[in-house]
Formats: structure tokens, sequence, C-alpha cells
């Protein structure tokens, strides 16, 4: 008689909204990270280190789109009933909490190896993977799991438990597993992420005072060395001629220059006048050519600028309602939490898991020309 009742309940609230959203996010979760991964494996250009640690986090996002979403989405079409058996809700909890925190550790490593890019990257190595990153990328995966594990081992078996309601049972577990994945890692995240931004602008002004220095230094030289050992050119043209720096420098020079004058400003050409009336080749190019390459590395540079706070901004914002009602729902017994609102944090945490090879891919033209290719291919 329980079970018909329990049943009449499910078919009575049944929630056809939330399977087409569920069917539609499950789609768009997997198919994304299926093209992150498959980008990876078949593109050489993309075989670097940090692809591959966001190929660990496409593959944990993968797995939360195949084993986690259906039964989750089944729960929600049936209005939040539970209607299939209790070891399979345990199954359900542990690979969430797994899945989940995995991908949050995967955000997160993938922000200590940005900073120890940025940080020392002479030590760094961009094309393979070294011991240090495979201890990172396990250790993301090991945690996840060790910080699952007592769900496995019947720490959701509670007396008086109610089978219709697939939850975690047990709320000091709830905090744990909470602090563990989220409000360790996040303020770590965020710093390294601040870390990252400083040391990108430091390292820019740094090479900007290097590049100027030492082209002005062997500017003088060869000044130096012309007027000894030139003399007489100097009466037979209006300004000395100077010997000719190699292009490279010479477009770096002009670069550094142009970079420090505002947009809005018209800018001369960054020579001196003896340069510019000798009509010396090798820096005789356009200035027309000067615009569009310092648009295109100010583009970039903003571009990388603005990844930060896009990444941390969406983490940030799928992931903190989520962990702040469930742990005060562990913590406030006396609070009255709707169930809507538990169910609406839940679906926002699962849409950063569709946000993710968005937002990491998004930035990357190398991605973007193998998505280009392969929706091209498959038209």
């Amino acid at each position: 008689m329980n079970n018909d009742t329990q049943a009449a309940v499910a078919v009575a609230h049944r929630n056809l909204p939330a399977l087409i959203c569920g069917i539609l996010l499950i789609v768009t979760v997997a198919s994304g990270n299926v093209l992150v991964c498959l980008s990876v494996y078949l593109e050489k250009a993309l075989k670097t280190t940090t692809n591959y640690f966001i190929v660990s986090l496409a593959f944990a996002d993968l797995l939360l789109a195949v084993l986690v979403l259906p039964l989750f989405v089944y729960a929600e079409f049936q209005g939040g009933v539970w209607t299939l058996n209790v070891l399979m809700c345990d199954g359900l909890m542990t690979m969430d909490v797994m899945l989940c925190t995995a991908s949050i550790f995967n955000l997160c490593a993938i922000s200590v190896d940005r900073f120890i890019a940025v940080s020392v990257p002479l030590n760094y190595n961009r094309k393979h993977v070294d011991h240090r990153q495979l201890v990172l990328l396990s250790a993301t995966w090991l945690l996840a799991l060790a910080v699952a594990s007592p769900v496995i081992f019947g720490i959701n078996n509670v007396p008086d438990r109610d089978p219709s309601a697939c939850k975690l049972e047990d709320n000091n577990y709830v905090v744990y597993s909470s602090v563990c994945s989220f409000f360790i890692p996040c303020p770590i995240m965020v710093l390294l992420y601040f870390g990252v931004f400083r040391g990108l602008k430091r390292w820019e002004e740094t090479r900007k005072v290097k590049l100027r220095s030492s082209i002005e230094a062997c500017r003088k030289l060869q000044h130096a060395a012309v007027s000894t050992t030139l003399p007489p050119l100097a009466a037979a043209i209006p300004g000395p001629l100077p010997m000719a720096l190699p292009r490279v420098i010479e477009r770096d020079l002009a670069q550094s220059r142009l970079d420090d004058t505002d947009d809005d400003m018209q800018q001369e050409i960054p020579y001196p006048r003896q340069y510019r009336e000798n009509s010396v080749p090798t820096v005789t190019f356009s200035h027309q050519l000067h615009g569009k390459k310092r648009a295109k590395i100010n583009k970039r540079e903003r571009k990388a600028m603005r990844v930060l706070p896009v990444v941390v901004g969406c983490f940030l914002f799928c992931w903190t309602p989520f962990f702040v009602v469930h742990t005060t729902r562990a913590l406030c017994l006396t609070c009255h939490i709707p169930p809507g609102l538990m169910s609406t944090v839940t679906w926002l945490g699962y849409v950063n898991s569709a946000l993710n090879p968005i937002i990491y891919t998004i930035f990357n033209t190398e991605f973007k020309k193998f998505f280009k290719k392969f929706f091209r291919a498959g038209c």
C-alpha cells in the first residue's frame, strides 16, 4: 500500500519541463566535453600540458553527464520522489559527490598549473606532462575519491531513512564534503588566479623595460661605430647614416613604443629623422602594418586578462549557492529550506559542467580552429 501511494504521488507530480531541460543539459555537457577530448586527441597543436588538465576536467564533466545527470533528471521528472532502490541511490550519491568534487578539483589544478607556468616559467614543461603534473592530475582524482568514499562505506545508512528521498543523510558528512569540495579549493583558486594576473602584468612590464633598454644600448653602440668608421658619409647626406638594426629588433622596438601610446592619439613613425630621410631598407616598413600588429597583440592581451575573472566568476556563480544552501540545511536543523530552492541550486551547479568547455576553449585560437574544421567536415 505504501509503494502504491508513493507511485501515485510520483505520477501526480511529474515535471515535464525538468525532463526537457535535463535532456538538453545532458546533451550539452556530453557533446561539449566530448569535443574537447577529441580536439586534444586529434590535433597536434593542442597537445600541451595545460590542455591535458582541461581534458581531465572535461572527462570528469563527461562522466557526470553519463552517470549522474540521467538519474538526477529522472528523479526531478518524478517530482523529486526517488522510486528506485536504496543501493542505486547510494551509488548515485557516491558518483555525484566524487565527480562534482573532481570537476572542482580539476578547476583548482588548472589554476595551480597556470600559477606555476607564470611564476617559474623556466622550470615549466609546456609540451609534455612531467612527474609533478602527473602527481597533480592524480591527486585531483584520488582526493575526489577520498571525499566520496564515506558514502561507499555506508554513511548514508542512517536509522529511519526515507526511501522516497535520495540525498546525503548524515549532516556531519554534508559539512565535511562541502568544506573539502568547495570552501577550501575556492579561496585557493581565487588567490592563485589573482597571482597569475599579477604575474602576467609584472612580466609584461619587465619585458618592455628590458626590450627598450637593450635596443637603445645597441643603437648607441651602432651610432658610435658608424661615426668612427664612416666619417666621409656625414657630409654627403643630411644626417649620419646609422647601421641598420635587424628587422626583428626594429619591429620589437616599434611595437614597444606603439603599445605605450593611447589608441585615440595620432601616432608618429617611431624612428629618428635620419632613418626616414636616408630610407634605410630594414626600417622602412608600413606604419599601417604596425597598427594591425598592435591591435592584434592588444586584443590578445585583453582576452588573456578577461578570461581570469570569467573563470572565477562562473565558478562562484554556479557553485556558491549550492554549497551555501547545502551546508545551511545541515547546520541549521530548524531552518526551512524549500525543496524548490534546493533543486534550483543543484541544477545551477550542474550547469557549470556545461560552461567549462566554453570557458576554457573560447579564448584558445587552436580550439576554435579545430571546432570550425570539425563542424565544416560534419556539414
